[in-house]
């Protein structure tokens, strides 16, 4: 009792804090300045705000379209193919002068940078053909490791060793590059270069060695089958791409002209597009990688993604190509943020499926028969989903650059709180706010009864208080931050606190009444969730309180919702407030020819034999009255009318006492009646 004490004082103690805190804030503001009561009213130029926002997005868009199609200089002309042309027939004529520029750089270098230098790179020549040797020896070294991993994970775990090991030499000789470079101090613009080089290396081992170890090695079922033609157009795509980022870095690297890097930059690019475009047509490969998720959402968006696919794919390689000769914000837009949105979509539902599978086998583990772990199995699923779909409509509504627009189309006002104008996407924002807080507090209590309670030892009764008054007070805090965060003066709630009172007033009395009694019984204790009450000739469980009614199943999974006045107001029966260990009686009868000592010991050997009597106290028997045809005796037996159903128990005694009868020789009796029938002509004769 003095647990159930403290636990109550902390709840309301926290309770008048906040009402406190609130009181405070409205003492001060009242203080400071005079404010008129808020009052409601409804917008009158609502629909002509709603057309005015409307035009606005509209021409807003407009404009944006506009700028999709404005080209950019690409900064090359026809004169720099000239240029390059003219000067590939001199260059032959400009190697003394490299030379010369290569012997000046030796030079300005040292000896000991020179050898320094001659040294790393045949470390790097060397690494080029000695990682393989290098992957064997440290796969030799770990293998005595291998008992101590499970089967399952060493193929994974060996494959991690070999990116690592592939990606190890070049970060290794970067890092050998920084130590040189801090000590010679030496600035010249290809020893920077080979700086660059080497983390590009380092970035392209590891994004190579991802790739093969993850579509070679079949360790996925989507890899096998068309795992390793994915990775030899993925690697020459990539090998492509890192050839021409070295191109193009040697290039500024040596201050070729503006117009030349321009003019690289678009060969580079429109060269990738093509060699891109080689790996994507091979659909049938690339779309078996996708992974295959049982919701309906996900199946509609791989079939129309199967349907429309080489369109989808030849409209981005002419995006791609108008980006490259120059209309670049046309190309951000289609592209990136078409692509972005698929695989944005991919990773949610990747992710989705990923929490769904870890929360469907913990749900196996459990028994279907605990309530506590299957309403915090069903909590977590709850606020999974909502989640996953709110993430999911924010992003891609982000993504296609729509959660503007349509924010500003529902910014219209539809009703006035004092100086506050409400509109749609406050009220979606401050719904939103409310149903977090609502899953959030569901989420809570589920794990509460599951956890927390009985560790404390806190019965079920008790803790179905505690989270009833904490979902209210949750849900209270969650509408008042709602309004809050979304701007709406929190003094609006005096008038609607004065309809509440005038609705009451005029016809709510009876919903007001259950109202109380729900708060009532919730904090009163003597009605908890889980106890047997009868209330009238209903004989059940409390399965749930609400507010307004309380819902009682029975044995025959009958469901009654019994308004919560009627416990007020009437006598009922509660058969779990202090035990739940009822004495019930049995009625027998015997002839007279029987020893009451025998039908005794006959009657007490079957209580006791039956496994629905408790053993909470012996059973006694009961020498009632000698009737007109039988001596009557009562069984009295304890049971847990939580788990036996009196008439069950009763049925399966008789059935028991009237075969060990049988078979001691007792009869029970019946009532007998002789009639007499006399003739009065008899007489007379």
């Amino acid at each position: 009792m003095s647990k159930k004490i403290r636990i109550y004082f902390i709840f309301v103690v926290t309770f008048l804090l906040f009402l406190a805190a609130f009181s405070l804030a409205d003492e001060r503001k009242s203080n400071t300045e005079e404010k008129e009561q808020p009052t409601i009213s409804l917008s009158e130029d609502m629909g002509d705000a709603m057309v005015r926002e409307a035009s606005r997005v509209k021409e807003e868009f407009e404009k944006q379209a506009r700028s999709l199609f404005e080209r950019t200089p690409m900064g090359w002309s026809w004169e720099t193919i000239e240029y390059l042309y003219n000067w590939a027939f001199t260059l032959p004529l400009k190697i003394p002068e490299f030379l010369k520029h290569v012997m000046k750089q030796s030079r300005l270098l040292g000896a000991a940078g020179s050898l320094i230098m001659l040294t790393f790179i045949i470390a790097v020549l060397y690494s080029l053909f000695g990682q393989n040797r290098l992957l064997v020896r440290i796969e030799t070294k770990v293998q005595p490791l291998r008992e101590r991993i499970p089967e399952a994970l060493y193929p994974f775990s060996l494959s991690v060793l070999k990116v690592v090991v592939a990606a190890l030499i070049p970060l290794l000789l970067l890092g050998v590059f920084a130590l040189m470079n801090a000590m010679i101090n030496y600035k010249a613009d290809w020893f920077q270069l080979t700086g660059r080089l080497m983390g590009l290396w380092a970035i392209g081992a590891l994004i190579i060695g991802l790739l093969r170890e993850s579509l070679t090695r079949d360790y996925f079922p989507a890899t096998a089958l068309y795992g390793k033609t994915i990775f030899r157009l993925a690697r020459l795509v990539l090998l492509y791409v890192l050839v021409g980022i070295v191109v193009f870095w040697a290039a500024e690297a040596f201050r070729v002209r503006d117009d030349i890097l321009h003019l690289l930059k678009f060969a580079i690019s429109i060269s990738v597009v093509f060699i891109l475009l080689l790996l994507l047509l091979k659909k049938k490969a690339l779309l078996s990688l996708l992974p295959d998720f049982p919701y309906r959402s996900y199946q509609r968006f791989i079939k129309m993604l199967n349907r429309y696919y080489f369109p989808l794919i030849f409209f981005s390689f002419l995006t791609a190509l108008l980006w490259c000769i120059g209309y670049m914000q046309l190309g951000r837009v289609v592209l990136i943020r078409t692509w972005y949105t698929v695989a944005a979509y991919i990773f949610i539902m990747f992710s989705y499926n990923t929490f769904q599978r870890w929360l469907r086998k913990w749900s196996e583990r459990i028994d279907d028969s605990d309530e506590t772990a299957q309403f915090l199995f069903r909590s977590i699923k709850a606020l999974l989903l909502y989640v996953t779909v709110m993430t999911t409509v924010f992003i891609v509504l982000n993504l296609l650059g729509l959660l503007h627009p349509l924010q500003r189309i529902m910014s219209f006002p539809i009703f006035e709180l004092g100086d506050t104008q409400v509109t749609l996407w406050i009220i979606i924002k401050a719904a939103l706010i409310l149903l977090s807080f609502v899953y959030a507090s569901r989420l809570l209590q589920a794990y509460l009864d599951y956890k927390v309670y009985p560790s404390l030892g806190i019965d079920p009764g008790l803790g179905y208080a505690l989270n009833t008054f904490f979902k209210y007070f949750s849900f209270a805090i969650g509408f008042l931050i709602s309004i809050k965060v979304v701007g709406i003066d929190l003094r609006f709630l005096l008038v609607f606190a004065g309809a509440v009172g005038i609705g009451i007033g005029l016809g709510l009395k009876d919903m007001a009444a259950n109202v109380i009694s729900g708060f009532s019984i919730i904090f009163g204790g003597q009605i908890r969730k889980g106890d047997w009450i009868e209330v009238g000739d209903t004989l059940g469980v409390v399965t749930d309180i609400y507010l307004r009614a309380t819902k009682i199943r029975t044995r025959d999974n009958i469901e009654y919702l019994i308004p919560n006045s009627d416990f007020i107001s009437s006598m009922i029966v509660n058969y779990s407030l202090s035990s739940p260990m009822i004495r019930i009686e049995l009625s027998v009868g015997a002839s007279y020819s029987s020893d009451p000592r025998e039908v005794e010991k006959i009657l007490l050997e079957v209580a006791q034999k039956e496994s629905m009597v408790a053993k909470y106290k012996e059973p006694t028997v009961r020498f009632v009255e000698y009737a007109d045809s039988s001596i009557n005796f009562e069984l009295l037996i304890w049971i847990d009318v939580r788990q036996t159903a009196r008439r069950r128990v009763r049925s399966a005694l008789y059935f028991a006492i009237f075969e060990e009868f049988s078979k001691a020789g007792i009869e029970i009796p019946f009532p007998q009646r002789d009639i007499r029938i006399l003739s009065h002509a008899g007489q007379q004769g």
